[in-house]
């Protein structure tokens, strides 16, 4: 099964009204990162134990370790769990970035160093959501350029 067919798997197996918001954010987020690697996530490690929900992942940015060894990883992650819908915006060196910049004007949605969570989608303002993510893609991508040289 390929990336998008996994991802669609995963988006139908839930309740319709997550399914369908989930189904717009991937839409805005496939919008606004046009050349993006597809992700997804299982939620499995390497021995099959769970050990996160599953997700959906947008770019490609590089991952240094405190050991030095790398792994690449996605920028944009969502993601669906019993309380909401989970948007990551991950690579960003400010953790107060996100709540600094957007928290006050997202609407319903609680917001940390690298994620903005909401029930559903109609409680976000969707513009101030797509600014964030675009901002949070172009940010960790100018990280990624200068740790691969």
């Amino acid at each position: 099964m390929d990336v998008n067919e996994q991802i669609q798997t995963y988006f139908s197996q839930q309740p319709q009204k997550k399914r369908d918001d989930l189904q717009r954010l991937d839409t805005l987020v496939r919008e606004l990162l046009p050349k993006a690697r597809l992700w997804f996530l299982d939620g499995r490690d390497e021995t099959g134990k769970v050990v996160s929900n599953p997700n959906v992942g947008y770019g490609l940015q590089i991952l240094t370790y405190a050991d030095g060894k790398t792994k690449e990883f996605y920028q944009i992650g969502i993601s669906a769990n019993t309380s909401g819908i989970p948007v990551y915006i991950l690579g960003l060196k400010d953790k107060n970035f996100l709540v600094e910049n957007f928290g006050k004007e997202l609407g319903k949605a609680s917001v940390t160093g690298y994620c903005i969570k909401f029930k559903s989608l109609a409680d976000v303002k969707q513009d101030v959501l797509a600014a964030a993510i675009r901002k949070g893609a172009e940010m960790t991508s100018a990280t990624v350029g200068a740790r691969q040289r």
